[in-house]
């Protein structure tokens, strides 16, 4: 294991790839160890973590799936016996495109599981910690705007579990953890677009006619800096669809 003395505890769901992975680069080099939560793909994040060893920077792997309650306990229960805490908890990990996921499991995985892991992750986190929950401008505006109908599902539970955590920002401060929001318009090069792309390649092209969209290393930047810049408790940093913005009064 890596010597982690002096090092933030950061923990990443979902980050075996996309967003999750390079903002683990990011932060790694920033002299963060990064803990990489992963489902499935266990190969592919013990070789992100090594790569990270490799360049100089303290990676750990943690399988788990979060929408599990066992295992999503487990998964806080384990970083804190081998490190003591949790400084930053960035919820990354989302889903319900997937082939074959259950009508109600875009809500439990947004919205439910989210909530969860952070209830499970507060007693842990000490003061001046700070998570960050990854979202995109159709969740975050959803309601507002129309969103692809194959997106539906997930802009809506993704909204519903910014809210949940939205509602928690007393008992938060109260703990002296922040919440930072970080939403952004599709990312290029994201599996959540490589699946739009499939089902409804217009509505890809629709925001694609809006500008050139995020790339993965921008998006992942903006969420890496957000564990650390300063903001008041629920602020949201915005990253492209500039339409959106126009629209619609961007309060934090």
């Amino acid at each position: 294991m890596d010597d982690t003395t002096g090092r933030r505890i950061v923990l990443i769901t979902g980050a075996s790839r996309g967003i999750g992975a390079e903002t683990a680069r990011v932060l790694a080099a920033r002299g963060d160890h990064v803990v990489i939560n992963y489902r499935e793909k266990a190969k592919r994040a013990d070789t992100l973590a090594e790569a990270i060893r490799q360049a100089g920077g303290s990676a750990s792997t943690a399988g788990a799936d979060i929408a599990d309650p066992d295992s999503a306990r487990d998964l806080v229960a384990g970083v804190v016996e081998e490190f003591g805490r949790l400084d930053v908890l960035i919820l990354n990990a989302s889903g319900g495109l997937e082939r074959n996921a259950s009508s109600g499991y875009a809500m439990a995985l947004n919205r439910d599981a989210q909530e969860r892991l952070v209830r499970f992750a507060v007693p842990h986190m000490p003061s001046g910690s700070r998570i960050v929950f990854v979202t995109s401008h159709q969740a975050h505006f959803h309601g507002r705007k129309p969103v692809p109908a194959d997106y539906e599902p997930i802009a809506a539970s993704k909204r519903a579990g910014e809210d949940v955590l939205r509602a928690m920002i007393p008992e938060l401060t109260a703990e002296g953890i922040a919440l930072h929001v970080v939403s952004g318009d599709m990312i290029d090069g994201t599996i959540i677009v490589q699946l739009l792309e499939r089902r409804n390649p217009g509505a890809v092209t629709a925001r694609r006619d809006q500008g050139a969209l995020p790339t993965v290393a921008e998006f992942a930047t903006a969420v890496a800096l957000a564990t650390t810049a300063p903001a008041d408790p629920g602020h949201t940093t915005y990253i492209g669809g500039q339409d959106y913005l126009d629209a619609y009064e961007t309060t934090s």
